[in-house]
């Protein structure tokens, strides 16, 4: 556990992860791309003697370095303003020394004890409690909290929340989610868009063959978008949920204090929701509840597994009561969760000492 924070298996897999995921998604492009020439021939017909497959293909070549083009030009303006995008639809603002002195002095100490880049300070106007951390690089690198988080966390929580943000920095989490997002953003908007104007036609099939021809493209279109959208959305799902885990970890060397990581995700739970916040967005924050699907599509561990983890390897300790629970009527299975979570860990072993 203490060695989590620094692993270099780790970062290099995202590395390696990230190259992989802007090389598929050229290839989305590519077949969302056809599965639309497919669409629109099949709807607006092709020359007397031609076949839509045949034209679409055509047109498709002639294109082909265009596609490739745009999806570069797209990667590249992604890279370059993903922070901004991300800043727009979450309303987060620029936060400056001078605006919240202690906040940025936590964060300063905690990147001076591992001797990293200082990033930038960004609040979000919100009753939700969470945090999330954006950028590619050194210059782009943003913490950004609600303002919901500072309220209801003392300084030892809200210290353990920005560790855990620097530690998805430092392991090169936030990149690979910056290109996660990246993809399926344009993907899922290209396919929502399709499907709703497919929503509000029908598809005829004539008993003519080219008619026939027509439709057959028409559903083999609309099939190769879905099929694209799917996966734009596994990309997502496919993100190691262990980068949580070793986000946690990692929190607890720079703090040296288990307890408050433990307790800032109780208080977390159930609370962790900004709304209109885009789910790919949710997805690089502190913490994302499970929907009614519990956790499995979820692309973080449970506050519960979460908890246990810090309780088994890091020497945490469950606290006698839940910190400042929600009202019963937001979490109802709150208590029932930290019931468990004590009944299973080792919560009543005595914290281990720490130097000195």
């Amino acid at each position: 556990m203490a060695q989590a924070f620094g692993l270099y298996t780790h970062q290099r897999n995202n590395r390696i992860r990230s190259n992989l995921l802007i090389a598929g998604l050229f290839l989305l492009v590519y077949l969302t791309t056809w599965g639309l020439l497919l669409i629109g021939y099949g709807y607006g017909g092709v020359p007397y003697g031609r076949s839509v497959f045949t034209e679409a293909n055509r047109i498709f070549r002639s294109w082909f370095p265009f596609i490739t083009l745009a999806t570069i030009l797209w990667v590249f303006v992604g890279f370059r303003i993903n922070v901004a995008l991300i800043g727009a639809v979450t309303g987060a603002k620029g936060l400056a020394r001078e605006d919240n002195p202690k906040l940025y002095r936590m964060l300063e100490n905690l990147c001076i004890s591992r001797g990293l880049p200082m990033p930038k300070l960004a609040i979000i106007e919100s009753d939700a409690l969470n945090a999330f951390a954006s950028g590619v690089n050194d210059k782009q690198f943003t913490v950004s909290v609600t303002s919901g988080l500072l309220a209801q966390l003392n300084d030892a929580e809200v210290e353990a929340v920005l560790a855990h943000e620097l530690t998805h920095i430092r392991n090169g989490d936030v990149r690979l989610m910056v290109v996660a997002v990246v993809i399926a953003g344009v993907i899922s908007f290209i396919g929502e868009m399709v499907f709703r104007g497919f929503g509000r036609s029908r598809i005829r099939v004539s008993s003519d063959d080219s008619k026939k021809g027509n439709g057959a493209a028409i559903i083999i279109g609309v099939a190769v978008i879905a099929i694209s959208w799917f996966l734009a959305v596994l990309v997502r799902l496919s993100l190691s949920r262990s980068r949580e885990y070793l986000a946690d970890a990692g929190a607890v060397e720079l703090t040296k204090n288990p307890d408050a990581m433990i307790s800032a995700l109780l208080k977390i739970s159930g609370r962790a929701d900004i709304d209109g916040v885009p789910s790919g967005v949710m997805d690089m924050c502190f913490e994302n509840d499970p929907d009614d699907f519990a956790d499995l599509f979820s692309t973080h561990p449970s506050v519960t597994k979460r908890v246990q983890a810090l309780i088994e390897t890091a020497g945490g300790r469950m606290p006698d009561m839940p910190p400042h629970p929600p009202k019963l009527t937001e979490r109802q299975d709150l208590p029932t969760m930290v019931e468990e979570t004590v009944a299973r860990g080792p919560w009543s072993r005595p914290p281990t000492p720490g130097p000195g």
